[in-house]
């Protein structure tokens, strides 16, 4: 099986607060590492009440600072949000604090809605020079040249690996010319996930930090002892991407019996599509499909998300995941 990795949602849950959450999200990366999970990523969201990965690289010196070997990083910075200068001495920071651990994935979208923007001081166009900022990141956090009259300090010369993320060909092309990692968003966007690893492979260029193309693949997993209770703890998610077509997003709430009688026909419909890469059941019904899936799309990495309302169950669920990468037998 090839290399698993984790994005935390970093979910604030019903009758919990942020610091739950964040401790959660520490306490779940220092499992993963015991696991063999190669990487733990938290993304930039803001102005949504249940999530608490907003300030993120905050959140990552919580997380590495409570584990040893595992590698923690953003799936993503949203640097449309900032200047890139910030950006490099933030995790500039980080690689000086845990050296060798860090990672930054970089994504163009705001990660947020227009007037949120707004209030972050950043003009909705801004994402038009995505490729110029990562080049700029990208020098900032290289070590300096001749002459050089503004330096990120800390982050000159740590050379934080940096990845692009993406849900279309766009961030493919960008990344295969930059000879970058590439991540693909398909834990909620699919649709373009075989054209844009098509296209990021086909046009990659080799670079410093990347000889030959990596492809991550997000994928949505949910695991337990049987289908029936996986089935009924990603009742949860389910509710999450319903109530945010209905714009009414707010803290995860725990599963239920029935999900048919929680959205409409038109939001199951809009739920299912962008849910569309989930794996969801025991070991066995997991396992068949992580192996469909890394054969489909020759991916080099899974990038997983286990949106479990229940900590102890959510622990579980990447426990059993990690059986399955492993090739182990755990008893129920």
């Amino acid at each position: 099986m090839i290399p698993i990795s984790i994005l935390d949602l970093v979910r604030i849950t019903q009758g919990n607060t942020a610091r739950t959450a964040l401790d959660n999200a520490r306490d779940l990366a220092r499992h993963a590492e015991t696991w063999g999970y190669r990487r733990f990523w938290m993304a930039e969201h803001h102005n949504m009440i249940g999530i608490a990965s907003a300030a993120t690289a905050v959140a990552i010196a919580h997380v590495a600072a409570g584990t040893k070997t595992i590698r923690v990083g953003a799936g993503g910075v949203m640097l449309p949000n900032h200047a890139p200068l910030i950006i490099a001495e933030q995790f500039g920071t980080l690689a000086t604090l845990f050296p060798g651990r860090i990672d930054l994935g970089l994504g163009r979208a705001p990660g947020t809605d227009q007037i949120t923007t707004r209030a972050l001081r950043r003009d909705p166009a801004s994402a038009e020079s995505f490729p110029q900022d990562v080049l700029e990141l990208q020098a900032f956090l290289a070590p300096a040249e001749p002459g050089q009259r503004i330096v990120a300090v800390p982050g000159v010369g740590t050379e934080v690996p940096l990845w692009i993320l993406g849900s279309s060909t766009f961030g493919a092309r960008l990344a295969a010319k930059l000879g970058l990692p590439y991540a693909f968003a398909s834990h909620f966007a699919p649709d373009s996930l075989e054209a844009a690893l098509q296209v990021y492979r086909a046009q990659f260029e080799g670079s410093d930090q990347q000889a030959t193309p990596h492809a991550m693949v997000g994928i949505n997993i949910i695991a337990a002892e049987t289908d029936a209770e996986a089935h009924r703890l990603a009742t949860t998610q389910q509710m999450s991407f319903t109530d945010m077509f209905r714009g009414a997003r707010g803290l995860s709430k725990p599963p239920i019996d029935d999900i048919e009688t929680y959205w409409s026909g038109a939001e199951k419909a809009q739920a299912s599509n962008m849910l569309g890469f989930s794996l969801v059941g025991s070991k066995e019904t997991v396992r068949a499909g992580m192996d469909r899936l890394i054969s489909m799309t020759g991916a080099d990495e899974l990038m997983i998300v286990s949106d479990v309302f229940d900590h102890s169950a959510r622990l579980r669920s990447y426990e059993i995941i990690a059986d399955i990468a492993r090739g182990a037998d755990h008893p129920a």
